[in-house]
């Protein structure tokens, strides 16, 4: 697959790789030169949602609220 070069050095990443890859929007392309060729590597922007409760699904138990200072402190030990 062949681009042309825009006026500003802007090359269309196409979109069957940008797909294959998932580059979407935000993503920073690193690029380097590499003997007589342009290496890039994309890295995704930061993520901006909360990740509280990604690990509920592994807790095995609950602990009182009462209990919960002797547990801790068991942990520790």
């Amino acid at each position: 697959m062949t681009n042309v070069v825009g006026a500003e050095g802007q090359v269309v990443i196409a979109k069957q790789i940008r797909d294959q890859l998932g580059i979407g929007p935000g993503w920073v392309a690193i690029q380097r030169a590499v003997d007589d060729r342009v290496e890039m590597v994309f890295l995704p922007p930061e993520h901006r949602e909360s990740l509280k409760g990604s690990l509920a699904f592994q807790i095995k138990a609950s602990v009182p609220a009462d209990e919960w200072q002797r547990v801790r402190e068991r942990g520790w030990h």
